[in-house]
């Protein structure tokens, strides 16, 4: 029974991670397009943001290559953050990473709503919180995920189909299945996520970014650690 048990306890944490793992590519995808439509920078898409600066380098386009920097190297060190937070909070219940991103976020808000933000401030601080969100989820079962690197999660859905396609092991099949579902439910959560910012930017205004802060704060007390980690 026990054998049993633990698989049963496995597919369901699998499960969750899966659930998590989709609303944060919706959130990334949410605030990668209120910063493309705002401030004409990409938040979570540093590929994007490299072929601009790459571009703008060669133009001579200071204020591309002011922003592209600044996000880039805000991205780079909440991962850096984020990924020294999760070494240190094994034992606890709740990863502080949420707060940590949601209070940023409200923090943004609520101080827009009163004053007018600077660009290149705006880029670092979303951009930071961005870099750290990414890696509250690394996983979903044996899959590595990236909730907001799309190129990456297109890259495995493919390798996994081919794989499914190629591979003589019913077992095997049913994994490399499992995950290219998976994988392109997470690039759908993320598209979902870039369509539904451009209607409520125009609703919600300076507010836009308290929808994520809710679903990341709600998020800390559904998932905790021993759900998100392996």
């Amino acid at each position: 029974m026990l054998p049993e048990k633990k698989a049963f306890l496995s597919a369901d944490k699998i499960g969750v991670q899966e659930k998590l793992a989709i609303l944060l590519a919706f959130i990334a995808g949410y605030i990668d397009a209120v910063g493309l439509i705002k401030w004409k920078t990409y938040v979570s898409f540093m590929s994007g943001n490299t072929t601009q600066l790459g571009t703008a380098i060669d133009t001579g386009t200071v204020e591309v290559i002011s922003s592209s920097l600044c996000v880039i190297g805000s991205f780079v060190s909440g991962i850096y953050l984020g990924t020294c937070l999760s070494q240190c909070q094994r034992q606890r219940k709740f990863s502080s990473k949420f707060f940590i991103v949601a209070g940023i976020l409200i923090t943004y808000s609520i101080v827009g709503s009163y004053y007018q933000i600077p660009n290149y401030s705006s880029l670092v601080i979303i951009g930071f919180s961005m870099g750290m969100m990414n890696t509250i989820v690394t996983s979903v079962g044996k899959q590595n995920v990236n909730t907001d690197f799309v190129t990456g999660t297109l890259n495995s859905l493919a390798k996994n189909s081919a794989m499914y396609t190629m591979s003589n092991s019913k077992e095997d099949r049913t994994t490399y299945r499992s995950n290219t579902i998976r994988l392109l439910i997470l690039w759908i959560g993320f598209i979902l996520g870039a369509f539904i910012a451009p209607m409520l930017l125009d609703m919600l205004t300076k507010w836009t970014l308290l929808l994520p802060a809710f679903f990341l704060l709600a998020s800390a007390f559904l998932f905790p650690i021993s759900i998100i980690k392996d």
